[in-house]
């Protein structure tokens, strides 16, 4: 099990850029898949992306494709969603995740969470 703490989050104005950092404790980071999850007000939660163990392998949803990129430091114990030309849709709470399986967190089941960042993005 390891325990997440997400930072970054804020108010920004459509077509701006945001930094979301993860910062894990507990077992070995370096054995864990790491996504990102968002949740908008009304809405089920949804995937956003995820990143491989060494971080050589990265997938994103279509709606982010092109905007966001995930990154990791295995020696900081540290996973990272920069978030590029912002859209109003692109609102939600961001939830960092952790899962010793890739499909688990593809899946929207990984085995721990962080207590959620908000992103408010203005028109």
């Amino acid at each position: 099990q390891v325990q997440l703490v997400e930072s970054g989050g804020g108010s920004v104005q459509a077509g701006g850029s945001l930094r979301l950092s993860c910062a894990a404790s507990g077992r070995t980071f370096s054995e864990y898949y790491l996504g990102w999850f968002r949740q908008a007000p009304g809405k089920e939660r949804e995937f956003v992306a995820v990143i491989s163990r060494t971080g050589a392998l990265t997938y994103f949803a279509d709606s982010v494709k092109g905007r966001f990129t995930i990154s990791r430091d295995n020696a900081k114990n540290t996973v990272n969603l920069q978030m590029n030309n912002l859209k109003p849709e692109d609102t939600a709470v961001y939830y960092c995740a952790a899962d010793l399986s890739l499909r688990d967190v593809r899946i929207g089941a990984p085995s721990d969470w962080g207590q959620g960042t908000q992103v408010t993005v203005s028109s």
